[in-house]
């Protein structure tokens, strides 16, 4: 039989969207302390669950905002990823062109850099040539044609990934 209830707090499933960082990450200082969580059953019994979890939290915001000292011990291991170089986003640019096997046209790469992250103040980020070029490959399934970007191609991209509706 199927086992249907929540866990023990008075987040589940369809709020994790909508809930503050704070109360979810506070939801788990004991089970995570403790290694057992418990499920509350809709008759209101709890049946205890080991709780061993591998979490790997990722954040643009400031831990510190997020969370208390209390929480921050209880995550150990804390590895910060810093943006790339223009250098270190070319290679991973030009890389996952092979990888997607996507041509990038002459001077396109040099104007996306230029334009798109120079021109507009934004920052290299690692994901930024993986999304950039599905976008291209997306647009050329589309379109019936190969996989090449160029400048007007990735002027595409950049408008769709980086633009407000």
């Amino acid at each position: 039989t199927r086992l249907q209830g929540d866990w023990s707090s008075d987040v589940c499933s369809s709020d994790l969207q909508r809930i503050e960082p704070q109360l979810l990450l506070n939801r788990w200082i004991f089970p995570l302390e403790r290694r057992i969580d418990f499920l509350r059953l809709p008759d209101g019994r709890k049946i205890p669950s080991p709780f061993d979890p591998l979490l790997i939290f990722s954040t643009n915001l400031e831990p510190r905002d997020l969370v208390d000292e209390a929480f921050l011990r209880r995550i150990p291991y804390k590895v910060q990823v810093s943006d790339p170089t223009e250098r270190e986003f070319r290679y991973l640019f030009e890389l996952i062109a092979r990888t997607l096997e996507v041509t990038i046209a002459p001077g396109a790469l040099d104007h996306l850099i230029e334009v798109h992250y120079r021109r507009a103040s934004r920052k290299l980020r690692f994901c930024h040539p993986r999304d950039l070029l599905l976008q291209v490959v997306n647009q050329c399934a589309f379109e019936r044609r190969a996989r090449t970007a160029s400048v007007a191609d990735l002027d595409r991209a950049v408008e769709s990934y980086f633009g407000v509706l």
